[in-house]
């Protein structure tokens, strides 16, 4: 993932064509983080919520404050939770895993839905700490500005969170 500004524009371009290519590099975690904030929602809604919210307040960016793709990553995070509490509202199910599969499941999917399970059952702030870091692949800092607190806090909240599974999952070291 780069975080080069396109043709030396700082922020976002004001063109709807410079934007596209702005913000196509972080599409795919874009992506991933909304499927995993927004667990049965919709992540392509969820994604191009975030791209209309990101495109409004485009002149609101400051590469200053953190990378295009942390920026973005905490619109999607944002547009996320507003889907879950639609879905909440809605009386949608959010189960993490689906049990119609039976006892016919492979052992990796077991082993997969237990991971999907446990990370389910963190705090909203550890989960979102563990996404942003592990599966969108963020760096400390990135994942601070996502998360609007410091890079002391983002550890903090990974030291607990890795704590917490540790002990969901028995994982001894």
């Amino acid at each position: 993932m780069t975080d080069e500004p396109v043709a030396g524009v700082a922020g976002p371009p004001g063109d709807g064509v410079g934007f596209v290519a702005w913000v196509r590099p972080h599409l795919a975690a874009m992506a991933r983080l909304a499927a995993r904030l927004a667990v049965g929602a919709d992540r392509d809604d969820i994604v191009q919520e975030a791209l209309a919210r990101a495109w409004v307040k485009r002149s609101q960016y400051d590469p200053s404050r953190g990378t295009p793709s942390a920026w973005l990553l905490a619109i999607t995070a944002d547009q996320a939770r507003k889907a879950v509490r639609r879905m909440r509202a809605g009386g949608a199910s959010l189960s993490v895993v689906d049990d119609s599969a039976g006892p016919s499941v492979r052992p990796d999917l077991d082993a997969r839905m237990d991971v999907e399970h446990a990370i389910g059952s963190l705090t909203d702030r550890q989960r979102l700490a563990v996404d942003c870091y592990y599966f969108a692949d963020l760096s400390i800092a990135d994942t601070a500005a996502v998360m609007r607190c410091s890079e002391g806090t983002v550890k903090s909240t990974l030291s607990d969170a890795r704590a917490r599974l540790r002990t969901l999952l028995e994982v001894t070291e």
